[in-house]
């Protein structure tokens, strides 16, 4: 059996037996035995860490926090002095609230990985002999692959056959250019872009077919021992930029009330060890420690509900992004056309239908072996004549710069290149043109008489290819050289009907707070054409290039107000979604071709779709499974609702919480003893996180999923302040009931405020969670079950065996009467407070909005 010590040495330096023998493989494939004994050996074909190790840091995440490891060492330090309940209760509420953390977590991790195997990648390999597709994580050294056009390369591989390959390294390189690659033995000492017949995990095919054999997998691949400074390179989205900006503003309020709240309590006498464990329970108390969980499972909960919808999800902090977005960039086909192409006819030079144009287009769309398409696709269902045909004897893939695709085949003892592509790069390749069965000179009036038609068909919505053809010597094999001084036959015309429901669904996109941009590589005619089609009036359209021609002021000027850009390059897709994000807009580009890959990186939400070349697929945040903006649509809410439950927990953390700690630190100041124990704190704040893990499933008000939604720091920070101080107030009038009217002692105290805090943070989120009154837009089964459990176990606590650890003692009936009351007036005033609170806010932003227009 071969080790994973043997895979792993020059091989580009050598030959292909060589390098066969060195992996014990054969150039026919691995049999499915061998592959499943190396499978085991050498593991799965992926740069992710194992399963188990991944769960010991997330275990470990949950205690990472400064102020938990504080408290952790505190309790410890208690114990070690005599306190060994209080110690023993601490840590159990700590490590309680991280397992709840953890195990949270690790579900929303194990749904993800499930929805992930939706759309995982394939390739092909050669197994038993026989060409079959596999997933990629189990392809392992010694297997051949087979590759074309938009296939990412498995493994770092030699090659065994390439035919006119090219592949995109750029991952490596830096380089933007594809580079060719071909067989043949290399230095050992050479730079890896000098690996002519090496290719790379990580990289992928642009143009042409090869066959290699697989070498190193996983992290002993070139990209594998780059996987930690790529990740590390991942751009953090505006979701993720708004936790953390959260968890600043948390850190540095927290910060300053402990440090207050020691010194004060140390400076009224009160013991040290005491007064700093409840300074720490006090932070832990405001520390949100469940937030990491609770986006967690907001995020894989949205993930699933989307996936129903047709929309996977593979990085969750995307999805926040796709509620947020407000641009959309797509091609047309398959999100406003049908995306099934038809061809209309093929035209000789004179615009008549010719049955010699349709089978020269069918020979060169039906021999061709790279990238299979939809254009050759519906050439070859339109065709209808006599199906033999010659074998071909050589091909010139198609790529995106020359825009061509060459086919030479050999008939009557003659051999010729048929060559198929774009009108304008066929007509400039071309010298001649055939006329009535004969050639002619391609005179400048020609010329312009053939554009004037391509003109026409294309204004009618026609999407209009060039055909072309030469005759080549004998025993000489096809290069791009060759497409030259070519004969032009004629045209071949296509077309993509708009699905039915494409405007209707373009105007809901823009009721929500989304424009539509179309980035198409059709002309401008047909983009025009299009946007009639939508009722788009008087559609903004720019062109590739007037854009070569603009300044990068005057794009970034221009590509917010453009409706569609048309003749786009691959190279300028790119550029158009950095202007766009540099103007502030949140982007998205749906895309599903081999040259999308640079502009769904560069998107704030790379989308494409499960029949997707792989490398579009890999490069994408979110998978549809069926293309068209219906399902974007639905994916959009999700997304909406996602975040919108996410901000009811940082309503409640910022107000219940704040307030209540608030409360704590200035009580601590005038009563002789603490409001509430170190472990009662704690406590507290396990249990007002509960009822918060059902928030996922919580209904969200049609107003909140009407526009993109923003973290906004500014509006979190007055909403805090203002709903916190709220709390403090009825706080304080609880303090007042417990001394005035039942003259508490520290029991009582720390019991009756403990069921008031509790209860009215549970039931304050019922409040927060929505902008109308609570009674008009009722809670989630789940929470409102949720919330009733906490109550009712709050109120039965100081009557059960937990009162004794935790220092409670039972309370008089009356008093829960008052808790009653207070927490009624509670939610009363809060009503008040948020009414007169949004009122303020929608009238701030009429002004804001007042002074643009």
């Amino acid at each position: 059996m071969q080790t994973k010590a043997d895979a792993s040495f020059p091989f580009w330096n050598v030959d292909i037996q060589a390098a066969l023998n060195r992996l014990g493989a054969h150039a026919g494939g691995l049999s499915s035995r061998e592959a499943a004994g190396r499978l085991r050996t050498f593991g799965p074909n992926t740069i992710k860490s194992k399963t188990s190790r991944q769960l010991i840091l997330l275990l470990l995440s949950q205690f990472k926090s400064p102020v938990t490891i504080l408290l952790i060492i505190a309790a410890l330090l208690a114990a070690g002095l005599g306190d060994t309940a209080d110690a023993i209760i601490i840590l159990g509420i700590v490590l309680l609230s991280g397992f709840l953390g953890f195990w949270q977590e690790k579900g929303a991790a194990q749904a993800i990985r499930s929805l992930l195997r939706i759309v995982q990648l394939n390739c092909i390999v050669v197994r038993d002999g026989q060409p079959v597709s596999i997933p990629v994580t189990a392809v392992v050294p010694g297997d051949v692959v087979q590759l074309s056009a938009g296939d990412l390369i498995p493994g770092d591989s030699l090659l065994l056959l390439a035919s006119a390959l090219f592949v995109d390294e750029a991952a490596f390189t830096g380089e933007t250019f594809p580079v060719e690659k071909s067989c043949g033995v290399v230095p050992a000492d050479i730079p890896l872009s000098k690996r002519t017949n090496a290719l790379f995990m990580g990289s992928h095919v642009v143009s042409g077919t090869a066959r290699a054999l697989v070498i190193t997998t996983g992290t002993a691949t070139e990209f594998g021992k780059l996987s930690a400074s790529l990740e590390s390179a991942i751009p953090e989205t505006d979701f993720e930029r708004g936790i953390r900006k959260f968890g600043y503003l948390l850190m540095e309020i927290t910060l300053l009330l402990v440090i207050i709240i020691f010194a004060l309590n140390v400076w009224l006498h009160k013991p040290v060890l005491d007064s700093f464990l409840f300074s720490l329970a006090l932070a832990v108390g405001l520390t949100p420690q469940l937030l990491p969980a609770i986006i967690s499972v907001n995020l894989a909960t949205g993930a699933r509900k989307m996936a129903r919808k047709q929309v996977v999800v593979k990085r969750l902090s995307a999805i926040e992004n796709f509620g947020s977005m407000n641009v959309l960039c797509t091609d047309k086909t398959g999100t406003i056309t049908a995306g099934n192409v038809v061809l209309n006819d093929a035209l000789d030079c004179d615009g008549q239908p010719s049955s010699r144009v349709l089978r020269d287009a069918w020979l060169n769309a039906a021999l061709q072996q790279g990238f299979h398409n939809p254009i050759d696709k519906a050439i070859c269902q339109a065709y209808s004549g006599d199906a033999t045909h010659p074998p071909a004897t050589a091909e010139i893939p198609y790529d995106f710069y020359r825009k061509k695709l060459s086919i030479q085949v050999e008939e009557a003892g003659q051999s010729r290149m048929i060559t198929k592509g774009a009108f304008n790069a066929i007509l400039d390749s071309c010298s001649s043109w055939e006329s009535n069965g004969g050639t002619l000179p391609l005179t400048q009036e020609t010329k312009h008489g053939l554009l004037q038609r391509y003109k026409e068909l294309s204004q009618s919505g026609y999407r209009t290819l060039g055909l072309a053809s030469t005759p080549i010597p004998d025993h000489h094999k096809i290069t791009r050289e060759d497409e030259s001084a070519m004969t032009f036959l004629g045209f071949i015309t296509l077309f993509d009907p708009l699905k039915p429901d494409s405007a209707a669904t373009l105007s809901q996109l823009q009721q929500t707070g989304v424009h539509l941009k179309i980035i198409t590589g059709d002309n401008a005619l047909i983009a025009r054409h299009i946007a009639q089609l939508l009722q788009i009036p008087d559609p903004r359209i720019l062109t590739g290039a007037d854009m070569r021609q603009m300044s990068q002021a005057a794009l970034l000027h221009a590509a917010p107000r453009t409706d569609i850009f048309a003749e786009v390059e691959p190279n300028q897709k790119e550029r158009i979604i950095l202007l766009l994000k540099k103007a502030g807009y949140v982007v998205g580009f749906m895309g599903d071709g081999i040259n999308d890959a640079p502009a769904l990186h560069a998107a704030d939400v790379g989308i494409s779709v499960n029949t997707a070349v792989d490398v579009a697929k890999e490069a994408a945040d979110i998978v549809l499974l069926e293309r068209g903006l219906q399902v974007l649509l639905d994916g959009i809410e999700e997304g909406r609702k996602t975040f919108a439950n996410t901000m009811k927990y940082v309503f409640m953390t910022t107000s219940a919480n704040f307030g209540n700690m608030f409360s704590m630190a200035g009580a601590s100041l005038f009563l002789p003893f603490l409001p509430l124990l170190p472990k009662q704190v704690l406590l507290t704040n396990l249990l007002t996180d509960f009822p918060e893990m059902a928030i996922a499933s919580d209904r969200v008000d049609s107003a909140q999923l009407a526009s993109p939604q923003h973290w906004d720091m500014a509006f979190i920070r007055r909403f805090m302040l203002t709903f916190g101080l709220l709390s403090s107030v009825f706080d304080y009038l609880t303090f007042g009931c417990l001394l005035l009217f039942f003259n508490a002692n520290e029991a009582v105290f720390q019991t009756g405020w403990f069921t008031e805090s509790v209860i009215s943070a549970v039931l304050i989120v019922l409040v927060v969670r929505t902008r109308k009154t609570f009674f008009r837009s009722l809670p989630g089964n789940a929470l409102l079950a949720a919330s009733s459990v906490i109550v009712l176990v709050v109120c039965l606590i100081p009557f059960s065996p937990l009162a004794r650890w935790f220092g409670f003692t039972p309370l008089p009936v009356r008093l829960y009467g008052w808790v009653t009351l207070l927490v009624v007036a509670y939610m009363f005033f809060a009503e008040l407070l948020k009414y007169w609170f949004y009122r303020k806010l929608l009238a701030r932003a009429s002004k804001k909005k007042s002074l643009f227009f």
